[in-house]
This record gives C-alpha cells, structure tokens and sequence, in this order.
C-alpha cells in the first residue's frame, strides 16, 4: 500500500448535496486535491470539538472510545479510506497493541472523528481521490472551507457580543451539551485572537 495518499482535515461546510447534513472536507497533504464526505449533523459536530479544542463536560461517544482504547493499551496507527462505491466512502482503522495489528472496518466520519483525537494518519487510495475528489485552485485552505459555510443568525449575532459575553455563551453552550453552538462561538473567538 505504498502508493496511498496522506490527508488532512480542512474543516467543514454545509453540504450542498444533501439539506441538513455536512461536508467533512479532507486534503491532499502535499496537493491541489480535496474531497468532500457527506456527513451526518452528530458526526459534524464531534469532528468541529475536535477541531475546535473544545473539551465537553462529559466524554461523548468518540472520546469514550479513545479512553476506552487507550485504557486497554491499544492505538490507532492510521485510518484508509480504501473504498468510494454508490457515493459511499469505506474506510478501515488499523489497531496496534504491540503484539498485533488489528484491522476494522468503519465509517469515514467515526473513523476520522477518532483519528483527529489520537493525531493518527488518515490516508486515501488513489483511485479514490481520482473518482470522488476536485482541484482546489485557491491560495488559502481555511477560505475554501470557511468561505463556503452559510452565515447563519447566530453568527451575525456574535460578532456583536464582547469577549466577555462570548466566553460566558460559550460555558453555557459546552454545559447544555450544544455542541455546534460552542463551535460557532468558539470560531468566532479564534477570529479574534488571531486579529490581535
């Protein structure tokens, strides 16, 4: 499997397939090349906490399995998507527990929630990325992920809220468990770091 493909998460946007879902967004580490996985809104909003370095109150299903790995001394090495069949994307996690690899057939979206918890490599074939992926010609991986995302209300709203308002949003978004809210808030925050 030498020939296969190192990727990287780029974000996500609203999928402009399928109303109410997400496009996980994955990059050629070293190209041009992205491709757009369909998600579902749950497995949207584990990948944004993790994106986004949020640390919810109580483990979800994710990082219960992370603990759970890690508690029986086994780690992820890498996830492949190794197949893109009817718009459906297969993908395997490869186990280690220091005596023997174990291999697991997944979804795409568990298996990339998973893989940024533990920073293992994700990897695609390269018929994969020929089939289902497209050529970014832009100069700024954030503007093509971000820019695409629809401006929602809330948005609007919290760029008028203080620093203040908008870490206090935040705790109680993370304690009522919405999830999506807190990223929201939380990219909203990051913009404003990164204006200082």
């Amino acid at each position: 499997m030498e020939n296969r493909i190192k990727l990287k998460v780029l974000g996500l946007t609203y999928s402009q397939v399928k109303k109410g879902a997400y496009a996980l967004v994955l990059a050629e580490e070293d190209g041009p090349r992205r491709i757009p996985v369909v998600i579902g809104v749950a497995e949207a909003q584990s990948i944004a906490i993790s994106l986004e370095g949020i640390i919810p109150p109580r483990p979800i299903t994710h990082d219960l399995f992370v603990s759970f790995a890690h508690g029986f001394g086994i780690r992820l090495k890498e996830v492949c998507i190794y197949k893109f069949e009817n718009g459906v994307f297969s993908s395997e996690m490869i186990f280690d527990d220091g005596t023997r690899e174990i291999r697991l057939d997944a979804r795409t979206s568990d298996a990339i929630a998973i893989a940024l918890r533990t920073r293992s490599d994700i990897f695609v074939m390269p018929e994969i990325i020929e089939e289902a992926g497209f050529i970014y010609e832009g100069d700024d991986d954030r503007e093509s992920v971000r820019g695409k995302k629809e401006p929602a209300a809330a948005d609007r709203s919290l760029s008028n809220c203080s620093r203040k308002e908008l870490k206090d949003r935040l705790e109680k978004a993370i304690a009522s468990e919405a999830y999506e809210e807190a990223a929201r808030i939380q990219e909203e925050l990051n913009k404003r770091d990164n204006h200082l």
